[in-house]
């Protein structure tokens, strides 16, 4: 660990992704995706196709996915609601909560960015009594999707935290290549959308396989 990190004269900040990284919404997103291209008489996306889109926005996601652009609203729509019908079954991987406690224990500033939309992530942070852990979101309706670093940066900015002073923690590609555009360190879960391996070659410096043992790389900063 660099004696930099560990110096408490300045904050340091985590920026966390939601889905596949805090919360266990792969199936959910893969299905509901699914069901509004069936709903709008198209062909289902496969599982694979959905996968490698999660991360971005739900505009982006669906302009990749989608071969007909004049359906892409009435997809949209439809993802929307079977989403939010979706979403009483998603679940916290195990550990987040003990981990976010930590850290704010440890004295760590911590954030979100999340291609979600800004009313989906509210609903998830109720849900799940998360609202008291994150100084600063950024989503995809408020900013440029990622892999831009427009959500990083813009966080970075709000609380006055340097880049040398910020971790990125997530499990697309999207996530490793913002926190690469950002100049940030890249922290990946093996247990979201992307293997440790693709991780590592998009640029993590650690791949984790369950959230406590991001703890490891966050000692005590008071």
């Amino acid at each position: 660990m660099s004696k930099s990190l560990v110096e408490t004269n300045n904050p340091y900040l985590v920026l966390f992704d939601c889905d596949g990284t805090l919360t266990n919404s792969h199936a959910e997103i893969v299905e509901s995706m699914q069901m509004a291209f069936v709903s709008c008489g198209l062909n289902e996306p496969s599982d694979v196709a959905v996968s490698k889109v999660i991360g971005l926005s739900l505009k982006a996601a669906i302009e990749v996915l989608s071969s007909d652009p004049s359906c892409n609203e009435r997809i949209t729509e439809a993802y929307r609601q079977y989403y939010s019908a979706a979403e009483a079954a998603l679940t916290l991987y195990p550990g987040v909560i003990e981990t976010l406690d930590e850290l704010q224990r440890r004295g760590y500033w911590l954030g979100i960015v999340t291609g979600k939309s800004k009313r989906g992530l509210i609903r998830v942070l109720k849900q799940f009594d998360l609202d008291g852990y994150f100084l600063v979101l950024r989503t995809a309706d408020c900013c440029l999707s990622k892999p831009h670093p427009a959500m990083a940066l813009e966080c970075m900015d709000e609380l006055g935290v340097l880049p040398e002073r910020t971790t990125l923690v997530g499990d697309a590609i999207f996530d490793m290549q913002m926190a690469a555009s950002a100049n940030l360190r890249a922290l990946g879960v093996s247990f979201g959308v992307e293997s440790a391996d693709v991780l590592y070659a998009e640029g993590a410096v650690d791949v984790v396989d369950d959230f406590p043992a991001l703890l490891a790389h966050f000692p005590p900063l008071m």
